[in-house]
């Protein structure tokens, strides 16, 4: 089996690498036109292939946690950092890239987005992310606390949004841009702990190196909340006295 699992690790790396590069493209296009349009498809392909390579290997490294990666001797450490929560990472990546999408395909129908495939993506991450919260506990990883505690308030958020009755004119936008920042961010995190644990194992899962894109990606974030701030409604009260 560990052949299979280079195999995803391969397929992984290449599809990340067009991710990595797509993503900038995609942010620093205009936004609506077409060069955005395409490298925002593209950065959706690679993500979600990328997504599905991370399923194969944690699903692996859940069943065989030592024979998929050489040099380990901890199993159930190993069973719950590289089974658990790379299966919890990859569905919560392609749920945020999934809600991302919708969001400006449903950019007219609201309700569109209540359909049970986003409805059952953020039930399916909350269970998962539930799984690595008690793993983290059990086995003493914080890091597995914080990413599982990032997912309960990324669905929680998604379901509040999806739910509600109605929404501010252009509100999909920011809500697009926000979800596909954090693509961003879990494709550049994904990125340096590959890396990292096969080049320097002892840092494999440093919160701080896994904290840097964050970081960086919430800057983003913060720019296009800002850019694209929808106007604040004016209550019923402050228009009876501006038309007084």
């Amino acid at each position: 089996m560990p052949w299979l699992f280079m195999l995803f690790l391969s397929v992984h790396v290449a599809a990340g690498t067009v991710a990595l590069i797509s993503v900038w493209a995609a942010l620093f296009t205009r936004k609506g036109g077409d060069g955005h349009r395409y490298w925002g498809k593209l950065f959706t392909a690679a993500i979600y292939w990328a997504a599905a390579m991370a399923l194969g290997m944690g699903t692996l490294s859940l069943r065989w946690p030592l024979a998929m990666h050489e040099g380990l001797t901890d199993a159930a450490l190993y069973r719950g950092l590289l089974g658990w929560m790379m299966l919890y990472l990859g569905v919560l990546v392609i749920n945020m890239t999934y809600y991302g999408r919708q969001m400006i395909i449903n950019k007219r129908d609201h309700r569109a987005n209540r359909r049970w495939p986003m409805v059952a993506l953020q039930f399916l991450v909350l269970g998962l992310g539930a799984t690595c919260l008690v793993q983290g506990i059990t086995l003493a990883q914080p890091l597995m606390v914080v990413v599982s505690v990032i997912g309960f308030g990324t669905t929680l958020t998604y379901l509040w949004y999806i739910y509600r009755g109605e929404v501010p004119r252009g509100a999909y936008i920011l809500e697009h841009l926000k979800a596909m920042c954090a693509t961003g961010i879990a494709a550049y995190t994904a990125f340096l702990s590959v890396g990292l644990i096969r080049m320097f194992p002892a840092h494999a899962f440093n919160p701080w190196i896994w904290a840097l894109p964050t970081v960086i990606g919430m800057g983003f974030i913060i720019y296009f909340l800002r850019l694209y701030a929808l106007p604040k409604p004016v209550s019923s009260e402050r228009r009876q006295m501006e038309h007084a």
